[in-house]
């Protein structure tokens, strides 16, 4: 893990199927775009004959074309930056708030909320046994 101007913090990054509960769990340093991590986040979901919802951040070239190569479409809205925006459905983009009712979930859990543990191994694993007891109830 890497150390930011603020210390040591992580993001992470979730792949949530539609009724919100977790399919995968990526840790990244916060000092990493979000665009980054998105093929290897995305690489171990089944993507066929699916629609991935992201946020603007995930909008790269690259990863529409990873999401085209796994004969899936994508709903991402273009950057307001783009040089060649894209269209975008954004009624089915409206669907994207299933991940952010995960990190809701995630939140009543004090180790994740103020990140208590320093080594990123810990983290994910109490990550990890959250997204367990989000799948169980």
């Amino acid at each position: 893990m890497e150390l930011s101007r603020g210390g040591r913090n992580t993001k992470i990054h979730a792949a949530v199927d539609a009724l919100v509960n977790p399919v995968r769990l990526f840790l990244t340093p916060d000092n990493i775009h979000d665009c980054t991590a998105a093929i290897e986040l995305l690489s171990g979901v089944k993507l066929s004959e699916t629609t991935v919802l992201a946020d603007k951040a995930y909008g790269t070239l690259d990863i529409q074309t990873y999401i085209e190569s796994q004969h899936a479409t994508f709903c991402i809205p273009p950057k307001s930056n783009a040089t060649d925006p894209w269209a975008c459905d954004f009624y089915h983009y409206k669907e994207r708030h299933v991940v952010e009712c995960f990190f809701n979930r995630l939140k009543p859990f004090r180790g994740i909320a103020t990140r208590y543990d320093k080594r990123s191994r810990n983290f994910l694993s109490f990550a990890f046994l959250a997204s367990a007891m989000i799948w169980l109830k």
